[in-house]
């Protein structure tokens, strides 16, 4: 089937994330107040889903905090925005080996395996309308990081976002993630509007060129409804990317701090940017209210 432009487009915005940001640019969020604040600040600017990670306030380093997740969901809850509100289950499968010649004992540096239960533990207690389901695993950096998602694990997690009533949002990070994920699909494990992220150009997945990206959006099946984005300087031309592949758009400074050379961006920055382009571009940008028909959601806050 021939791509065809999307003419009706949202916008994701990924406010924080997990990586080292906080030391390269003093607008990436870190507090709860301050993540809350700047997802408040994307949905103000065109963004209907605000993609949440949090930080250890004292440090800026990823937490799993059910507590810090609470604390900015209530604060988003009581601004009076409207925005879908979608939690990253990624975390809790972080595995770092001791070194290239010892790689066992695993180093506690970074290592952060839990089970399928405990890493949604913020997801049962707040039951958003959106969770993130990674959907393999991959290298990460030059190091001995490695994403761990095993098909167990990925099983026992999609059976357990259904029992919540929560919509996945499938991280797919290469061609071999997208194969994983039809065969969620195909063993019950995803209901239907199965929703897909293309994360591209993050070193050792897919890589960001067109090509690829055409390849991977011909693999998948008409009925999904898909997002697009790359990281660093290919966030913003991405916007264009993903609508003319038929997609949705993410931005926000989980994936780049940039705005122009030399100008840090704002989450908010960012998504305006991207409504730019797409009002160029031809396209409507859609409310929270319309993703929510469209995605088949719950909203609870």
């Amino acid at each position: 089937m021939p791509l065809q432009p999307n003419r009706e487009v949202f916008i994701t915005c990924a406010v924080t994330g997990a990586g080292d940001t906080t030391g390269r640019s003093d607008k990436v969020p870190v507090t709860p107040a301050e993540i809350a604040a700047s997802a408040v600040e994307a949905a103000r600017a065109g963004a209907a889903v605000a993609h949440i990670h949090v930080r250890n306030p004292e440090t800026g380093k990823p937490s799993r905090d059910p507590a810090l997740y609470r604390d900015v969901v209530e604060r988003v809850a009581a601004s009076g925005v409207d925005v879908v509100l979608n939690l990253t289950a990624g975390m809790g499968g972080d595995l770092v080996l001791g070194s290239a010649e010892q790689p066992l004992p695993l180093s506690v540096e970074g290592t952060d395996m839990v089970g399928a239960e405990e890493r949604l533990v913020h997801i049962a207690g707040l039951r958003p309308e959106i969770c993130t389901l990674d959907c393999g695993s991959m290298n990460f950096g030059e190091g001995d990081y490695v994403m761990t998602n095993t098909p167990a694990m990925l099983k026992a997690m999609a059976v357990r976002i259904r029992e919540l009533g929560v919509r996945p949002e499938i991280e797919v990070f290469d061609s071999g993630h997208l194969v994983l994920a039809k065969w969620l699909k195909s063993q019950g494990l995803i209901d239907d509007p199965v929703m897909l992220q293309l994360c591209m150009g993050i070193p050792w997945g897919a890589p960001d060129d067109i090509q690829t990206l055409m390849a991977m959006v011909a693999n998948l099946p008409p009925d999904w409804t898909f997002s697009a984005f790359s990281i660093g300087r290919n966030q913003l031309p991405y916007a264009a990317m993903a609508i003319l592949t038929g997609g949705n758009i993410r931005v926000g400074l989980e994936d780049n701090i940039w705005l122009d050379k030399g100008v840090l961006a704002t989450n908010g920055a960012l998504v305006e940017r991207a409504v730019k382009v797409a009002e160029a571009m031809g396209s409507r940008i859609l409310s929270p209210a319309e993703v929510r028909e469209r995605l088949k959601l719950e909203r609870r806050w």
